[in-house]
């Protein structure tokens, strides 16, 4: 069996996919590497071929019809033969030195007493045109180089959740947990992060700068502009995220860190929406913005209370134009400082 699978989930990435696999190849054959071709029109194909022929026993290639990011997650998912997995996407790309150290520290773990559910690395913006990189860590809030579970959880710091950059989680548990993600729907990244946690139990972190994150570019899915086209995708996750947070209401009541990290994360989710549609400047997302929140009150009024109350929400329902203004000046004033989009 092997280690670790990664997938790379491609659409039309013969630009930039090759920095991507190249550095993912040096795991070896611990690893297997799953390139998932999501109905590409471009050389994709041909490349994830030469791959998986020049590698037969790290490469696999395999070859769908489009359904989206998700649809080419939940296909690396159940073709996954590694006991754990990782997402890295074909733009972005891992660091040698710590992928070493985390397969050693995976390999150490694998088979001890307490089974390893999810591990924690950094991820570092690789910012278009930006010198300076901005690394997300977690110290001082996850206990590090030992296995710990959510009741040793700190508090996380704004613009200091775990994504799926993060992230990696035992294969068997995503498997288990359900997990499906919605094809032909962006944003889904935050679905796959956040509906497993409340079956992780056991957890590790370590401080080390693993994942690359390519940002920038005019065309990606977390550009700006890119964002308010796609908004309803947007507001269709947020909502999935919104339900599963009440049907998981339960279990959440007895798990309290983890239910404060989960809407936490929500509300960050909640707040990106809120201000992708005030910034779009129409009447018509005006009115999806009070319909989402209508939503969310009708889901759960704790919920509501919750994220409408906080910090965000009052600062995204500021009342008139002088308020929606306000609110993009400091959403584009956190933009500077955490370098997202």
């Amino acid at each position: 069996m092997k280690l670790l699978s990664i997938t790379v989930p491609c659409y039309n990435s013969e630009k930039y996919m090759r920095k991507c696999i190249d550095s993912l190849l040096p795991g070896g054959e611990d690893v297997e590497i799953l390139i998932v071709d999501d109905g590409s029109t471009d050389a994709t194909a041909a490349i994830a071929d030469e791959y998986a022929e020049k590698y037969p026993a790290i490469v696999k290639a395999i070859h769908k019809e489009n359904g989206g990011h998700g649809s080419a997650v939940n296909t690396g998912i159940e073709n996954a033969a590694g006991l754990y997995f990782k997402v890295v996407d074909s733009d972005d790309w891992v660091s040698d030195t710590a992928y070493g150290e985390i397969l050693d520290k995976l390999t150490e773990l694998t088979g001890g007493e307490e089974v390893l559910d999810m591990l924690i690395a950094n991820y570092v913006y690789e910012k278009e045109g930006e010198k300076r990189k901005k690394v997300i860590r977690y110290r001082h809030v996850l206990p590090e180089d030992e296995i710990f579970t959510w009741n040793d959880v700190h508090r996380f710091h704004k613009g200091q959740y775990i994504l799926m950059h993060s992230v990696i989680f035992r294969t068997k548990l995503l498997k288990d947990c359900g997990l499906k993600l919605p094809e032909h729907t962006f944003y889904v990244d935050n679905l796959f992060v956040f509906e497993p946690l409340p079956y992780v139990k056991k957890m590790y972190y370590m401080d080390v700068n693993f994942y690359r994150y390519y940002i920038g570019r005019a065309d990606q899915s977390v550009n700006e502009k890119v964002m308010i086209g796609r908004i309803d995708q947007q507001l269709k996750v947020n909502k999935i995220m919104v339900d599963y947070v009440t049907a998981k209401k339960q279990f959440l009541a007895t798990h309290k860190k983890l239910r404060n990290y989960m809407l936490n994360y929500l509300d960050i989710i909640t707040t990106v929406s809120s201000i992708m549609l005030i910034c779009s400047g129409t009447d018509e997302n005006l009115e999806k913005k009070n319909e989402l929140w209508k939503y969310i009150k009708q889901k759960d009024p704790f919920v509501f209370f919750r994220l409408r109350y906080g910090l965000l929400g009052s600062y995204t329902n500021l009342p008139g134009k002088g308020g929606r203004k306000i609110s993009v000046e400091g959403y584009k004033l956190c933009q500077r400082f955490f370098k997202f989009n």
